[in-house]
């Protein structure tokens, strides 16, 4: 019985029976237009009159809701009365400038459309019968024992419908049940406005598909970044490692080198540092500087800074690498950034052949370094992941090209990928 009750003592209640007011105010204004009717056939039966001025009144509130800035109006106001999590209106638009995703549009149908109109005559109408009903129970709870203290029989009466007591204690119970019940309409307004508000105000199915594609959207951002910061992020990590211990090792005997060591450090974190703050501005949803972008024309910069970490690397580079350009050439040096720092991990020595080849029809691209015995300073031990070669897969499959990992012979490792492309004339 105790929680039947609790509905009547939240303040959530009577702050969405506040809602239902606004409603029924909001429609006062249409109500002159209702009267029309009245004006243009005025010898109609009165009971006539009042479904003629009914059905307009509706019709005019069922058109004001098929207005966008209403559904926009309504929304915040009901998620903030009525306590109920209302996603906000989707802008109608048509998204097709997004590589491998197809266009959405969040044009509502024929039957969505009608929603609002709905709502809003739901709206009007619990607003008006709440109040009325609320309010002659809430004057009779407030009016019955001040009847009753003087001794007089109490009675109030609304189209046909009374309360009467007689004087004495009678006329308190009366009151407190008046109260209670303009208490118990309170509550079924509220929560019937609060059950009908995700069904009618809530996004359209339009809308849910559009959100489900802008979440996607997001979600493959972020994994994409994800991608960056781990080729950034790890190559300048372990080409920063190697050549501080290349430093160390000849600041005595080559201080010139040892120089040359640092300054490919400071420079290479420097760059490692861009797409850090690029990245965590992303993720922070804050206006972020422009995308640092590495193509295939930064490939010299890489060698050198690998060479500076004391790799040797052989690049084979033909075709016209300057007109693969936009993702494509971001994502291939992506590729061979990761191959050449995985091939700086666990290689062990010797020369780190590269080779970039750009077709009519493809860009292939293959790193292969030692992974036995050599003459080098042998495979150094640094930790990882283990999500170097998945990701470098998911990029390439991402891309619709084709991957290949594994042995090459018996003391190579190969890393083979062949991108679809099309050279910009």
């Amino acid at each position: 019985m105790i929680r039947g009750f609790r509905p009547l003592l939240r303040g959530s209640t009577y702050s969405g029976m506040l809602f239902a007011y606004c409603g029924a105010v909001a429609s006062l204004p249409l109500l002159p237009f209702a009267l029309v009717p009245t004006l243009v056939w005025p010898s109609a039966p009165y009971g006539v009159q009042v479904v003629l001025v009914l059905l307009v009144w509706a019709v005019l509130i069922g058109a004001v809701g098929l207005a966008r800035t209403t559904r926009r109006a309504l929304i915040p106001l009901a998620r903030r009365l009525l306590s109920v999590p209302l996603a906000a209106p989707v802008t109608a638009r048509r998204r097709t400038n997004e590589p491998g995703t197809a266009p959405t549009s969040t044009s509502p149908s024929a039957a969505d459309r009608w929603r609002t109109p709905l709502w809003s005559l739901l709206h009007v109408a619990l607003g008006w019968t709440g109040a009325l009903v609320s309010g002659v129970l809430l004057v009779a709870g407030l009016t019955l024992p001040a009847m009753g203290w003087f001794r007089a029989e109490a009675g109030l009466s609304l189209f046909g419908w009374s309360v009467r007591a007689e004087p004495g204690w009678r006329s308190w119970v009366v009151a407190t049940c008046c109260l209670l019940l303009a208490a118990s309409v309170c509550a079924v307004v509220t929560h019937t406005l609060r059950w009908s508000a995700p069904r009618l105000l809530g996004p359209s199915s339009a809308e849910r598909l559009a959100l489900a594609a802008e979440r996607e959207l997001r979600l493959a951002e972020r994994n994409r970044l994800a991608h960056e910061l781990h080729d950034s992020i790890g190559h300048t990590l372990t080409a920063t490692t190697i050549q501080a211990a290349v430093a160390g090792e000849v600041l005595c005997a080559d201080p010139v080198a040892a120089r040359a060591a640092l300054r490919s450090i400071e420079e290479s974190t420097r760059a490692a540092l861009e797409d850090l703050d690029y990245v965590l501005g992303v993720l922070r949803e804050q206006k972020a500087e422009t995308a640092p972008t590495r193509t295939l024309a930064d490939l010299p910069e890489l060698f050198d800074r690998l060479r500076h970490a004391g790799a040797v690397v052989e690049p084979r580079l033909s075709g016209e690498l300057a007109q693969v350009q936009g993702t494509l050439s971001r994502a291939a040096y992506r590729i061979l950034q990761e191959g050449l720092t995985n091939a700086l991990r666990h290689g062990a020595g010797g020369p780190i052949k590269v080779r970039v080849a750009a077709e009519p029809d493809g860009l292939e691209l293959s790193v292969v370094n030692r992974t036995g015995e050599g003459t080098g300073p042998g495979p150094r031990s640094f930790p990882t992941s283990g999500h170097g070669l998945s990701g470098l897969a998911e990029r390439v499959r991402l891309l619709h090209g084709e991957f290949e990992a594994g042995p090459d012979g018996s003391r190579h490792w190969r890393l083979a990928v062949r991108l679809p492309v099309r050279l910009s004339a």
